[in-house]
């Protein structure tokens, strides 16, 4: 199970809303799709370097660093960044961080959401990972979430990578309103605007 599934359940749980049974029978109208979160034109970043990291798309190839910079940091990525004991945790094997890996590719290749791995200059380390995805909240366009290493973050790292970060999306991506959940934030007023959006129908 990777963290998104862990944080959609969390969502879920904030504000659980009844489906209505659907009262046309065998042949239910269609509802109409959303418009596509991204434009057809813009092509997602696949490198950007800044002084003392870079990031690239997590995928297969990164599966061993990715895997030894959250297995390193457990304790700390389950109270900074999930909230939740489910990930990361002891149990992780290899075969699921594969797993996760393939997953996070095949989003980034049909544009769902876009995760990127922090890494040293030489690709030798991962120090976080950064994640763009569509927001379900009204008047966001987007989310955006990241994380550091335990090492890192005491290092102070953390806050630099969020202010670069911030500055990479204004100029690099097409958003109008970003939301930086547990950081620009707090995490009892995303819960609420979350809760909201799924009593309105939208999360």
């Amino acid at each position: 199970m990777d963290w998104r599934t862990i944080i959609a359940g969390m969502m879920l749980a904030v504000a659980a809303a009844a489906t209505p049974a659907n009262a046309a029978g065998d042949n239910p109208p269609k509802a109409a799709q959303p418009a596509p979160w991204l434009p057809a034109s813009f092509t997602p970043p696949v490198l950007a370097k800044a002084s003392g990291f870079k990031l690239v798309p997590l995928g297969p190839a990164l599966v061993k660093i990715d895997y030894d910079a959250y297995m390193a940091s457990i304790e700390h990525l389950q109270k900074t960044f999930t909230r939740s004991t489910d990930w990361p945790h002891k149990n992780l094997t290899a075969a699921d961080a594969m797993a996760d890996m393939e997953s996070e590719a095949t989003r980034f290749r049909k544009r769902e959401s876009f995760a990127y791995g922090v890494l040293t200059p030489d690709g030798r380390r991962e120090r976080g990972s950064v994640y763009v995805s569509p927001s379900n909240v009204a008047g966001y366009d987007a989310v955006v979430r990241l994380w550091v290493t335990k090492a890192e973050y005491d290092a102070g790292f953390d806050a630099e990578l969020h202010a670069w970060v911030q500055n990479w999306v204004r100029a690099k991506w097409p958003f109008a309103k970003v939301a930086y959940p547990g950081r620009a934030i707090d995490w009892a007023t995303w819960d609420a605007l979350v809760a909201t959006s799924k009593k309105n129908g939208k999360a």
